[in-house]
């Protein structure tokens, strides 16, 4: 075990010397095993070791009895350690979920804030048995490509380094060395999934192929080398779609089918939604036509007019934003000549100019309303604001969402699209009003 976990550590640069390690400490065989090795390299790689335990308060006693264990052991270890309770049961029903869900869920979020707080790296004690197991749980789950890499050697601030170690090699281990360790009454529960994966299903599958383990690694190897190129390749392509308001459809479907997937969970990660491979298919079908598809944590997913977008889901829009504008309150003051030379240096600038004898007691910050109106500012036609959305191709989900200065239902100002017409000639006023895009 200890020659795999040092090629496993110089071959991916997992540990740098002088580093500080915060070991997930359980108290089971592999945990226990990787701190006691992690402590026999401590001089060679000058680390500073620590260790993390979470209390899921899931089996009472016994969960009281781990604790207390991995506290001994650490201090026969001279190793400082950090406990976190959390009531995983009572979690569990508030959100939801399963118990193995929120578990893991809370377990990472305790390891990365004593990460972010010491500056140092998280050791986990995955195996390459527990890879194998989450393989086939990610092939029963019906996952796609990226299921197939099993888990990684390191993410962010987490190693594993006895990834390369068997169970059987762990165990052997500790016989070697003598170390005591505690076992979870739960692991022998056929209620989890994973319990009767290990327990069921992995024996008959070793029966057949006694190299199951190494069999699955060397699939996850070819899997993560063909994920990191369409994962390139996606990237590189997905430039070319963008547009000012989202991705054209048109040059997304026109994409290999593999690179348009990966394209559009680049999309969705970008966005921070969550997503599962049933939503991939649905959007890439959606591409085709109008439509939309509600994701989880509150974000839509939209094809309308040719474009692509992720948004968070609608929310009722009110006349709750209604802000009084005066001549001087936020307003940047310039005189005749100044406005002169900054239209010479740059026409934009007039875009966002709103002359002060114009602002009156009822000029409003506002959202449109159904009777607004605005005046072209090129053309002397006065259009609905409305319609002139719709000409103007603005994604039907931005429209109620655009902030406008008002007098009545006269549009002086729409944002992203700039002054009215009666604004633009009345740019010789003395004074001015500058609003920002």
């Amino acid at each position: 075990m200890r020659d795999k976990a040092l090629s496993l550590i110089e071959r991916e640069g997992l540990l740098a010397h002088g580093e500080r390690v915060i070991v997930a400490l359980s108290g089971g065989a592999d945990s226990v095993s990787l701190l006691h090795f992690l402590i026999s390299i401590k001089e060679l790689y000058q680390l500073q070791i620590y260790a993390a335990h979470l209390n899921h308060m899931i089996r009472g006693e016994e969960a009281q009895r781990d604790e207390d264990f991995v506290k001994e052991l650490c201090e026969e270890y001279g190793v400082e350690l950090f406990i976190r309770r959390v009531d995983i049961p009572a979690l569990s029903k508030e959100r939801g979920e399963s118990e193995e869900l929120v578990g893991r869920v809370e377990r990472y979020r305790f390891f990365e804030e004593l990460s972010e707080k010491y500056h140092a790296k998280v050791a986990t004690a995955h195996t390459k048995s527990d890879n194998t197991e989450t393989v086939l749980f990610n092939i029963i789950r019906g996952a796609g490509l990226s299921g197939l890499c099993g888990i990684r050697e390191k993410r962010d601030d987490i190693i594993r380094p006895l990834l390369l170690c068997t169970r059987e090699e762990i165990e052997r281990y500790c016989e070697e060395h003598r170390l005591s360790f505690v076992t979870d009454s739960t692991n022998a529960d056929l209620y989890y999934s994973r319990n009767r994966l290990r327990l069921s299903v992995l024996p008959e599958l070793r029966a057949l192929n006694p190299s199951v383990d190494e069999s699955v690694s060397r699939l996850c190897r070819i899997a993560r080398d063909t994920d990191a190129y369409l994962s390139k390749i996606s990237l590189e392509e997905l430039n070319n779609c963008r547009t000012a308001c989202g991705y054209s459809c048109e040059k997304l479907l026109s994409l290999d089918k593999a690179v348009r997937s990966y394209a559009i969970k680049a999309i969705l990660d970008e966005a921070g939604a969550s997503y599962d491979y049933r939503h991939l298919e649905l959007i890439g079908r959606e591409l085709c036509a109008h439509g939309a598809l509600d994701l989880r944590d509150g974000y839509t997913v939209s094809c309308s007019q040719g474009i692509l977008r992720v948004l968070p889901l609608k929310e009722e829009i009110t006349d709750e934003l209604c802000i009084r504008l005066t001549a001087y309150e936020g307003a940047e003051l310039i005189d005749g000549e100044e406005y002169k030379r900054r239209e010479k240096i740059n026409k934009k600038f007039l875009n966002n100019c709103i002359p002060c004898d114009i602002i009156t007691d009822s000029t409003v910050v506002r959202y449109r309303r159904e009777k607004d109106t605005f005046t072209l500012p090129d053309r002397n036609v006065t259009k609905s604001v409305k319609k002139l959305m719709n000409e103007l191709k603005i994604p039907k989900e931005l429209r109620d969402r655009l902030r406008l200065v008002a007098n009545g239902s006269e549009v002086l100002w729409i944002e992203g699209i700039g002054i009215s017409k009666d604004i633009k000639e009345h740019g010789t006023a003395s004074k001015a009003y500058y609003l920002m895009k």
